[in-house]
């Protein structure tokens, strides 16, 4: 059981010296790392985007809400392996090294998604298709597992003192980017082919595109350097030999792990999911909103909040990363009912709602997006040391992302389904995000991070 007692406050970590006269030009990490991260959030949420359309193509299609259910389903398999991959990739990181480790996670991320794009569908082979898919979404997922623990470390362990939140906050925009650039290239190619060939074929155009998005990203992640953080560990001979030893099986450690978990990455989590695919999925499939229409308000929201995350990264150096991150949680909590009824509202006439109205609620829940987002990667940097880092903050923020985030849209779409009431799927994220402000509240201090945590 946690203490009630709030984590102690240490100085962050000094920022060792590249080794070996590796001269780091910042602008080239940042860039690099979230370039390729940025394609790895693209590929795996291509399957997200066209959850509701890809019902139709590997399940049986008698019963239309237990195919869609279905494939929400399957897009909750990729999230429930995450974990496995943090474990699996985060060990890896740990023991060589960061940039091999995120090197072989874009391959795998890569090759599965194309693979996507070349599987024959129900019609053609019957189950043998949705066991396809399911297949190739858990080796999605194992590699995102492995990705962002990575990507997120390898920058903050390049940066300043005093400027974690701004550098990662870049890192933070990339789940959003490419998510926005999954919608984009989805309406491009439908609109671009038209409804019936699309459904016919075109929709293997997105996933195909991620051959030439895997070449690009391996050929700028060969050119990375070592972090210098982690080149100090291995020169200095105290590089972890068995990272989930010493992330699980030691107390304080795993205290901290909860606490990452239940006071800040779970609520983080429902209200990623909540304020993207969800709403995504309520349009679309509850209000009935065209799919053109849904795409291009969902992108106008990330195109005007996603500037948010590096607002809110470069705050959290200033004030903190609690304050902003559980402010996020609660304001969700609290608004999450009169915003969808509010876009109900808004959408009383599918064929012509009212625009304006239903693009602020999309922005308002991106806002809250942004806020437990954009500081998330420093406080999880922060809050372990060097030697465990990888392994220890990947798995609470796979937990929190792919199991109680990743699953918002099947329990959602189940509750609103079991109930008939079209807010009850509301229920999970508004408790989930609760309980992140509560628990993150009591548990953790300002700053949040690990007492001892410095290298020596």
């Amino acid at each position: 059981m946690l203490q009630h007692e709030t984590v102690p406050v240490v100085q962050p970590e000094p920022v060792a010296r590249p080794v070996d006269d590796v001269k780091v030009d910042l602008r080239q990490v940042i860039g690099a790392s979230s370039l390729g991260t940025l394609f790895e959030w693209y590929d795996f949420y291509l399957y997200g985007s066209l959850a509701a359309f890809f019902s139709g193509l590997f399940f049986p299609t008698g019963n239309p809400t237990a195919a869609l259910l279905a494939s929400l389903a399957t897009f909750g398999a990729g999230f429930a392996v995450r974990p496995f991959g943090a474990i699996v990739f985060g060990r890896l990181g740990d023991l060589v090294g960061r940039k091999y480790t995120f090197l072989v996670t874009i391959l795998i991320m890569g090759l599965s998604t194309a693979l996507i794009g070349f599987l024959p569908t129900y019609q053609s082979v019957g189950l043998l298709s949705p066991i396809l898919l399911v297949s190739l979404r858990l080796a999605q997922g194992l590699a995102l597992g492995g990705e962002y623990g990575g990507a997120a470390t390898y920058v903050a362990e390049h940066a300043p003192e005093g400027r974690r939140g701004y550098y990662t906050s870049f890192i933070q925009t990339t789940a959003t980017v490419g998510f926005f650039v999954s919608l984009a290239v989805i309406l491009a190619t439908r609109l671009l082919l038209g409804d019936a060939t699309f459904k016919s074929w075109g929709w293997r155009v997105p996933f195909l595109l991620s051959f030439v998005l895997l070449g690009i990203s391996v050929y700028i992640r060969l050119r990375l350097h070592e972090s210098p953080l982690f080149l100090k560990l291995k020169s200095s001979g105290k590089v972890s030999k068995n990272p989930l030893k010493e992330s699980f099986a030691n107390k304080e450690n795993l205290r901290y792990v909860l606490i990452a978990l239940f006071g800040a990455t779970a609520g983080q989590g429902v209200v990623w999911y909540t304020g993207q695919f969800y709403a995504l999925f309520f349009l679309q499939n509850t209000l009935k909103i065209h799919f053109t229409t849904s795409y291009i308000l969902v992108a106008i929201s990330l195109v005007v909040g996603t500037p948010l995350f590096v607002v809110f990264g470069r705050l959290s150096d200033k004030i903190g990363r609690k304050p902003i991150m559980l402010a996020g949680c609660l304001l969700g909590a609290i608004t999450y009912v009169p915003i969808y009824m509010g876009m109900k509202y808004f959408a009383t006439d599918p064929a012509n709602p009212n625009y304006v109205g239903l693009a602020i609620l999309l922005i308002i829940q991106v806002v809250y997006v942004t806020m437990v987002y954009g500081p998330i990667a420093a406080f999880l940097v922060e809050l372990f040391p060097t030697r465990i880092r990888y392994t220890s903050m990947s798995l609470p923020y796979h937990v929190g992302n792919g199991i109680f985030g990743g699953f918002v849209p099947l329990i959602a779409t189940w509750l609103t389904t079991a109930t008939g009431n079209i807010y009850a799927g509301l229920a999970y994220p508004c408790g989930i995000a609760l309980l992140t402000a509560i628990v993150g509240g009591i548990y953790i201090n300002k700053s949040g991070r690990l007492e001892g945590a410095v290298d020596a």
